[in-house]
């Protein structure tokens, strides 16, 4: 196996997910702008979002992959038979979750929106909206499993490409929305939900070559289904930080008018080099991890960890930088119409900037975790997580009141940066990680490429700056064309300086 192949591979099919949504953001921004319509649908497709990425995003995985191929190695029959049990545990407790959730809509609306109590007409949207996107947590949820399934055989493209039904639905229901005058928003609500259904069924046909689900109702749980779930919840929430810190960001922006959609739009943005620089690297690297430290091989632990975080960092640094220098620029091009004004877009970009910062941080956070979980530890996570959720919350409610809602940016990137660091530490000390001399060469190398293609980018933006205006119609064509050449000499740069050695990723 490949990293840099398997992670290429993986990367392709998010890429497509990414560009079809925010295709359909740009859409959603053209048809409901920041209005109410626009924050209460944002608000009731927060919290299964947030748990679709929770669990589909490499979450469940991290529990789920190094316990399964414990069972797999002992046998393909012991391997179903721990599918099966977790399986049906893990039906039940969704169904029983979401069961919840729809009786108590409006208690959980004001939990994850409290400032939309004072609007009694966004918040009668927000819970109409949350009780019909809501199966959506279960669908998903339960496709992360099937994920995982395929994941520990290798096979990431089915896993990657799901979430495209998301996008492709959620466009679908806006044009016709549009074509016969129905409400934008409580369909875009349905098709989260339909949407979540077809990946399930998707997910299911494509790992029945490798299992076969089903279900076994025991009243006695065992040991070994005992220790998943054991590690599934510090799982969950340490492999998720950056989704919780989102969340807690959109509890606390609720009380400034407009400022859910401002946090929502931007964290579209940064959103697609986290899902390539950290998830898709993770979910790529943790099966192997996991079978070499069963294996007992040491020495290519140590390789395949430096060669994950440097391949996260080859993708985030200049994503970072990007972000920085040009966040306006790409607010304006990618949202910049209709009903989403120019106080938006300053607004929506400067936002964008502080996560930019914090972009290098996001990925590598779930690349050190991984650390932890393929050796079956998930409460050191945990606990990182655990700071870096209260420096975040800390931060953001202490300074609300005097930088409004850019203090949720801020705090989220100086909180992750904190548990990056506090990871490296733990890393070092216990003797986990082993950075080698080729790491360090490699990322000076790294360094230097994104330095001359981040003048390269200023010098772009700076010449076509009346291209990039908000009122130019070919704004985003020349955005684009701007990106496209900025990548391709990154990554010539980058092969020059043998950064990108294919045979360098690859894995015994």
């Amino acid at each position: 196996m490949n990293i840099l192949s398997s992670t290429t591979v993986f990367s392709f099919y998010t890429m497509l997910s990414r560009v079809l949504g925010y295709f359909r953001d740009i859409l959603i921004a053209i048809f409901l702008g920041t209005s109410i319509y626009a924050d209460a649908f944002f608000v009731a497709f927060r919290l299964p979002n947030t748990f679709r990425r929770l669990f589909a995003e490499g979450t469940f995985n991290a529990a789920f992959i190094p316990s399964y191929t414990t069972e797999k190695i002992k046998g393909k029959n012991q391997g179903k038979r721990f599918a099966d049990e977790v399986l049906t545990l893990l039906t039940l407790g969704l169904l029983t979750i979401v069961f919840i959730v729809e009786i108590f809509a409006p208690y959980v609306v004001y939990l994850i929106a409290p400032g939309f109590i004072i609007d009694n007409e966004k918040f009668n949207l927000a819970v109409e909206f949350t009780r019909v996107t809501f199966p959506f947590l279960a669908f998903v949820s339960l496709s992360s499993f099937f994920a995982g399934i395929l994941n520990s055989e290798n096979k990431f493209a089915a896993a990657a490409s799901a979430p495209i039904f998301l996008n492709l639905i959620l466009i679908l229901s806006l044009f016709l929305s549009y074509y016969f005058e129905l409400d934008y928003a409580l369909n875009l609500s349905y098709g989260v939900s339909l949407s979540g259904l077809i990946q399930l069924i998707f997910l299911i046909f494509f790992a029945k070559k490798y299992y076969r689900p089903s279900f076994v109702l025991k009243k006695k749980i065992r040991n070994k289904v005992k220790f998943f779930l054991k590690r599934l919840l510090p799982s969950i929430f340490s492999s998720g930080v950056v989704q919780i810190s989102i969340l807690v960001g959109t509890i606390i922006a609720s009380f400034q008018a407009g400022a859910v959609s401002y946090l929502y739009y931007a964290d579209r943005i940064y959103q697609i080099n986290l899902a390539i620089a950290g998830i898709a690297v993770s979910t790529v690297s943790l099966p192997v991890l996991s079978r070499l430290i069963k294996n007992k091989k040491i020495s290519q632990v140590y390789k395949v960890q430096n060669k994950s975080i440097e391949l996260s960092l080859l993708l985030s640094l200049p994503a970072s930088l990007a972000l920085i220098i040009g966040s306006e620029e790409i607010v304006n091009a990618l949202f910049g119409y209709g009903s989403f004004t120019e106080n938006d877009v300053e607004q929506t970009s400067l936002a964008l900037k502080y996560f930019g910062y914090g972009v290098p941080a996001f990925a590598v956070l779930k690349i050190f975790a991984n650390f932890f979980f393929a050796r079956d530890n998930t409460m050191t996570p945990f606990k990182v997580s655990s700071v870096v959720v209260f420096v975040n919350i800390a931060v953001s409610v202490l300074f609300f009141g005097q930088f409004g809602f850019i203090i949720i940016p801020i705090a989220t990137t100086l909180s992750t940066w904190i548990g990056v660091f506090y990871y490296l530490y733990i890393l070092l000390k216990i003797g986990f990680l082993k950075i080698d001399y080729n790491f360090y060469r490699n990322f000076m190398k790294i360094v230097f490429a994104t330095s001359v293609i981040s003048y390269i980018l200023n010098t772009c933006l700076n010449y076509f700056a009346k291209n990039l205006i908000y009122s130019s119609g070919y704004k985003v064509v020349y955005l684009l064309i701007i990106v496209i050449f900025i990548a391709l000499l990154y990554f010539l740069i980058c092969y020059f300086l043998k950064v990108l050695n294919f045979k360098s990723f690859k894995t015994n």
